[in-house]
């Protein structure tokens, strides 16, 4: 899957693709079926893990069914039992019992969106080690450091970068909370009146549940079918992530300037031209990661519209608005994450050019100090206390995210 219009997005890979829905989709219903084969609720000759009936290449075919019943499942399901009657009759009988659409759609959901969340984890602890090194080493870098667009105090690039390697830990704590999301196992309006037929007890229903969260490696919660905070919740811990990386494309953006270049992007053969300007180095990852966080919070807000819009027991237009929804949101932030990890791992400091600027911004910029000590030598304003801020963002990154 890749998307002309995103460049980029092929760093997403196979994440979130069509043909990963789809197995994700075949997972939960291998799960179920496993979990009532253990339990006795269906025969031992119904089992089977369902491996290799659909692929890739099944794609275009449960697309197109897709529009009868509104959504993909449906399609799936008639393909399964297709195939299953040719090798496992019992299978192709049992298969989805007791479950709903929304059951193998929300956990097939749940399932990508943790395969992103595993990406995005391994790129924002590469961006906390390329932080952690910045910001050690460059303590004692002076630069100007600016508010509203102007020159403001002396400050030091270590400080700059400890301000954003908070942000990303922020999205990293975040991203670590948010991603425990629930298997979803309600039947048809979240009653789970079916499985507890089936199982003729609440309480075998309640282990089927648990047997087949675990076999997904995914937590347990009782029906979530129009309490949809585990998504909305994940929606947002995504875009925190985006409005980190965003606020370092945004320095670094501004510090590529050629009349400031403090900061550069690191040299990729072929990255940065112009078609028609060859003199031109455009810095591509910060634009990139940029345009990434514009477009976040407004697929987020689409997923909290599909909440609030929950109606009845299955909502009518608000779960379906989640699906591409998720999608989009959660590629891109795979494709940010990954392009912010390389601008960092290459960022070029100008550590001479942040000495000039400075320099060239006195004695403005150190009016602030003079006013609080009068005669005092231009420096760092408040010595010790950049140190301190730090050494905090250092020792919170060597933690461990709960």
């Amino acid at each position: 899957m890749t998307d002309l219009l995103w460049p980029g997005d092929d760093r997403a890979g196979d994440v979130f693709t069509d043909a990963a829905v789809l197995t994700a989709m075949v997972r939960a219903e291998a799960a179920w079926l496993d979990a009532l084969v253990g339990h006795g609720v269906a025969p031992a000759g119904a089992r089977d893990d369902l491996t290799g009936l659909i692929g890739a290449d099944d794609v275009p075919t449960v697309a197109a069914g897709a529009e009868a019943g509104g959504n993909p499942l449906i399609p799936l399901l008639k393909l399964l039992r297709s195939r299953l009657q040719g090798r496992n009759p019992a299978a192709a009988q049992w298969l989805h019992k007791g479950l709903t659409s929304q059951d193998v759609i929300d956990t097939g959901l749940v399932l990508c969106l943790r395969a992103a969340a595993d990406r995005i984890r391994d790129d924002l602890a590469a961006q906390t080690a390329a932080l952690v090194r910045l910001a050690d080493g460059h303590r004692e870098t002076p630069m100007p450091g600016r508010t509203l667009t102007q020159y403001a105090v002396p400050i030091t690039f270590g400080l700059k970068a400890a301000t954003w390697l908070t942000g990303t830990l922020d999205a990293r704590d975040r991203l670590a909370a948010a991603a425990a999301l629930p298997a979803q196992i309600g039947g048809a309006a979240g009653s789970l009146a079916a499985p507890v037929a089936l199982a003729g007890s609440p309480i075998v229903v309640r282990d089927l549940i648990e047997t087949a969260a675990a076999t997904l490696g995914l937590p347990v919660r009782d029906p979530w079918h129009t309490a949809r905070a585990p998504l909305t919740g994940f929606a947002d811990a995504l875009v925190t992530c985006t409005d980190a990386w965003g606020r370092i494309a945004n320095d670094v953006l501004v510090g590529a300037r050629p009349e400031i270049h403090e900061l550069s992007e690191g040299t990729v053969a072929g990255r940065g031209g112009s078609s028609a300007m060859p003199n031109k180095q455009n810095p591509v990852l910060s634009i990139l990661i940029r345009r990434a966080a514009l477009a976040a919070p407004f697929l987020a807000a689409t997923v909290h519209a599909g909440a609030a819009a929950a109606v009845d027991e299955r909502p009518d237009g608000g779960w379906h608005v989640e699906w591409s929804t998720l999608r989009t949101l959660a590629r891109r932030t795979v494709t940010a994450g990954s392009q912010t990890a390389e601008l960092l791992a290459g960022l070029r400091v100008e550590t001479a050019r942040m000495t000039a600027n400075l320099a060239a911004a006195r004695p403005g910029i150190d009016a602030e100090q003079r006013s609080i000590t009068p005669g005092a030598a231009s420096g760092e304003p408040y010595p010790g206390a950049t140190d301190r801020i730090i050494d905090a963002a250092l020792a919170r990154a060597a933690e461990t995210p709960s």
